[in-house]
């Protein structure tokens, strides 16, 4: 016989981190993301595309990834604020 796990079973995975991870996690993909795009468009923006733009590109996103997550954590809570103070809340 099947028996089938309560949903709150299924949605504690252990694979999943802890909601208290969420800015960080946040952070770390934004920067991920922002920075390997940021990377590409200035690496091009100033040497053009030639044969080693993706290495050039690659070499300015191991400086750019790190900077970006650092200042997402710090410029995070200023912009949660603003939002708040923009946005109408939720009815």
């Amino acid at each position: 016989m099947n028996q089938r796990l309560p949903s709150t079973t299924a949605a504690l995975s252990p694979r999943k981190l802890s909601a208290r991870a969420t800015p960080y996690v946040f952070a770390l993909y934004m920067a991920t993301i922002m920075a390997f795009l940021m990377s590409l468009v200035i690496t091009a923006a100033n040497s053009g595309i030639e044969s080693d733009y993706l290495s050039n590109a690659l070499h300015a996103y191991k400086l750019a990834m790190p900077v970006a997550f650092l200042c997402i954590l710090v410029v995070r809570p200023i912009v949660v604020k603003l939002v708040a103070l923009t946005v109408h809340p939720h009815r």
